[in-house]
């Protein structure tokens, strides 16, 4: 019996068992008490007689579940071309002979028969075989000594004798994938061109990076190669050029003509709304929520609001309802509402509960918005050219229609630098004519907002009163950049005219700090880069500018 508890299947292979007091304590059949018989001697298991066809097999009744196939003679389609098949090959571990098989008289094969018990003999001491194995196997039983190894004997002609099984060996470790064959010096540094274009496949990437950081003078070679990479590629915004959209739409209409085209004052209030909305496109539902601080000038101090992304875009969205209350499209605060923007945006935030503070869902007010804005538009361009003249009421005052979409193109530019100011976020100013029509409106507006300051008591009185249509006392306001250009502003009276020969003051100051000083983001006294002349008139005219906007 052996450790396991069952049949040895060693003694089944031979045929006998070992009964009780046969063994000696340990695995496998024993000596028993037979002086005259040798201990098994320790180390690897005798080599056993060659074995039949069927052993080979792998279905003789000693072997394991599954069996271990014995080795064969490769197919001819296993063979490669031009090459023999070769004998199977015989363990190189062993230094003793193959013991030969013994012949029957009468039998054409070399192996001995399977139901026949092979003849001990008590003199030849078996090999032991050097090569390996999975298991060791047990111990042969000591009535079953190997026999003797005889000298080979050739095999006749004919018949033709059937080649020798190969004893049974190890099986062979599953082969394992080679690591890749590292790549030389050389060549990794003919990649590093290609690695700093970013042109390699992944695997040299890998390669050429984990040698730079063995390599210094590769290394310095790609720094080289990488900063020269920069100098080619200039660095871009991902953001489409502000301008794109109006090439492409004057382009088109250039080839073919719109049939009902939207007329040229509301270009600037189109394109800014567009710009506003590509802004606010991929917007998250933390950044609808991000806070925002609206600024103004009071006419005596900064102020300010604070609200949220979606609450500046409802801020929009019910100003611009005035000036589609005047085309007759509905008014998203309903007939009844007041006509003065801060009025209206205080309404619209007390009667949305949490809409200043972008509650509900993010980003639902901009498609109101911008649909609302689409509509305007769209209104304007079938109402043809009477529709110019038609005046917005905005409370206080009233604009023409066409400084109404004017008023609020420069809305929107104003709010979209604070929501690009909060989500930290670039943002450009608008196109050069579209700025120049927005700086525009501005200068023509100052001589009734300065005449309204002094009617307050917040701005000086007159100097020299002129009658309506006369050149009188005038200030130069040259804004500089791609949008700006001069202008000159009547100081003394709304219907003077201005002239250059009246000048009697200079306000110079680039385009940023004009849309700083009109939106009201800072004093008026710090807005001005070059000043000279008479310094009130010049005070005068800031605030006045700095009174021009509002919530």
């Amino acid at each position: 019996m052996t450790g396991r508890g069952g049949p040895d299947p060693y003694d089944d292979a031979y045929g006998e068992s070992s009964g009780p007091g046969d063994g000696d304590g340990r695995d496998g059949p024993g000596r028993g008490s037979d002086p005259g018989l040798p201990s098994h001697p320790a180390g690897p298991p005798r080599i056993p007689p060659p074995r039949s066809a069927a052993e080979d097999s792998g279905h003789w009744p000693g072997a394991l579940d599954g069996g271990i196939p014995a080795p064969r003679p490769p197919t001819a389609a296993e063979t490669p071309a031009g090459r023999a098949p070769e004998p199977a090959p015989k363990p190189a571990a062993n230094p003793e002979p193959e013991p030969a098989p013994r012949r029957e008289p009468g039998d054409p094969t070399l192996g001995p028969d399977p139901d026949q018990e092979p003849t001990p003999d008590p003199g030849q001491e078996p090999a032991l075989s050097r090569d390996p194995a999975p298991d060791p196997a047990p111990e042969p039983p000591a009535s079953a000594p190997l026999p003797a190894p005889a000298p080979q004997v050739a095999p006749p002609a004919a018949p033709r004798v059937a080649p020798l099984a190969a004893p049974p060996v190890a099986p062979l470790a599953a082969p394992t994938p080679s690591a890749a064959h590292p790549l030389s010096h050389d060549l990794l540094r003919s990649l590093l061109g290609a690695w700093a274009l970013t042109a390699c496949s992944p695997e040299e990437t890998a390669a050429v990076e984990a040698h730079l950081n063995h390599c210094p003078s590769c290394a310095e070679e790609a720094l080289r190669l990488r900063d020269a990479v920069g100098l080619l590629h200039t660095e871009h915004s991902l953001d489409l050029d502000p301008m794109l959209r109006s090439r492409v739409l004057a382009g088109c209409l250039g080839r073919r003509p719109a049939r009902i085209p939207m007329p040229g004052w509301a270009g600037a209030y189109d394109a800014e709304a567009a710009r506003l909305d590509a802004l606010l496109r991929d917007m998250g539902e933390a950044e609808w929520r991000a806070p925002v601080r609206l600024k103004w000038f009071d006419g005596r101090r900064l102020t300010g609001r604070d609200t949220t992304v979606a609450g500046v875009i409802g801020h929009l969205m019910v100003v611009d309802g005035i000036i589609a209350a005047s085309l007759g499209l509905p008014d998203p605060l309903g007939a009844d509402a007041p006509r003065s923007p801060q009025v209206r945006t205080e309404a619209y935030w007390h009667h949305e509960p949490g809409a200043s503070y972008g509650a509900g869902p993010p980003g639902a007010v901009r498609e109101l918005w911008r649909e609302q804005g689409h509509a305007l538009v769209r209104t304007v361009s079938f109402a043809g050219r009477g529709v110019a003249e038609l005046d917005v009421p905005y409370g206080d005052f009233a604009l023409p229609i066409r400084d109404a979409f004017l008023d609020r193109a420069l809305e929107c530019w104003v709010h979209a630098g604070d929501i690009a100011e909060a989500i930290d976020y670039p943002y450009e100013p608008p196109a050069s004519a579209h700025l120049r029509a927005m700086i525009d409106l501005c200068a023509r507006l100052l001589p009734g907002t300065l005449a309204e300051r002094r009617r307050a008591g917040l701005a000086a009185p007159p100097r020299r009163l002129v009658e309506a249509g006369t050149p009188g006392r005038t200030l130069h306001l040259q804004v500089e950049g791609t949008g700006g250009g001069d202008w000159y502003i009547a100081l003394d009276s709304p219907a003077a005219v201005a002239s250059p020969e009246e000048a009697v003051a200079t306000i110079a100051l680039d385009q940023e700090a004009f849309y700083l000083l009109a939106s009201g983001h800072v004093p008026p006294q710090e807005a001005a880069a070059g000043l000279s002349g008479d310094t009130e008139a010049i005070r005068d005219v800031l605030f006045a500018a700095a009174s021009l906007s509002r919530l």
